[in-house]
């Protein structure tokens, strides 16, 4: 009998697999679909899957009931170092003299980080971000509170339409940091036990606003 090494005989069966001609059992893989197709307006099915992950979702007709509604917040949590750095949203901010930080004074003692974002993909209720903002990194990890501001032009079915946004608006010249954010900061490393905010916010809230400006 032939004496033969353990690796020598599984490449034999692999070669014997190879070589076999066998039927495809899911010869329409690739071509089925992975989700049911979707009947529901985007901004529901995101709202859906958002606040099924934990997030909050708070939809705004305009820019003065987005300041009623964060005002509101405030005052429930009593946030006081709220940062937000881009200027699209100071602006509508200063507008109604709404109280934030502009600078990264005191940084370390931030609460909420208000950030707009690339898209909001309705598929799983992620958001989509990246650093091309005044936002830059920082603001919507370091504080415990991350505050999204979309509108409903930047909602999305799939990942895929969110990069398509993102090349419509770059070009080749992409950001160098691309992230999705689904749900709070979230870890079941010990024991099993989910614990939020373990990497990051422990808190986001999703403001889409259909007239911000």
């Amino acid at each position: 009998m032939e004496n033969i090494t353990t690796k020598e005989f599984m490449l034999k069966k692999i070669r014997k697999a190879l070589l076999e001609k066998r039927d495809n059992p899911y010869p329409n893989l690739e071509e089925s679909n992975l989700y049911l197709p979707n009947e529901d307006p985007l901004e529901i099915l995101f709202a859906e899957q958002l606040t099924a992950v934990n997030g909050n979702f708070i939809f705004c007709e305009n820019s003065l009931d987005f300041i009623e509604n964060i005002l509101s917040l405030a005052d429930k949590f009593r946030w006081r170092k709220i940062y937000c750095w881009e200027p699209a949203l100071q602006e509508a901010l200063k507008h109604y003299e709404f109280p934030f930080y502009q600078t990264d004074k005191d940084f370390e003692q931030a609460e909420v980080g208000i950030t707009m974002c690339e898209a909001l993909v309705a598929r799983n209720g992620s958001v989509l971000l990246s650093n091309a903002n005044g936002a830059g990194r920082r603001l919507s990890i370091f504080p415990h509170n991350h505050i999204v501001v979309a509108h409903s032009s930047q909602v999305v079915l799939d990942l895929k339409d969110g990069f398509r946004l993102l090349k419509e608006k770059y070009g080749t010249n992409l950001p160098s940091m691309i992230s999705t954010v689904t749900g709070p900061s979230r870890t079941a490393d010990i024991e099993k036990t989910l614990v939020l905010g373990a990497h990051g916010p422990k808190e986001l809230f999703v403001f889409l606003v259909d007239d911000l400006y």
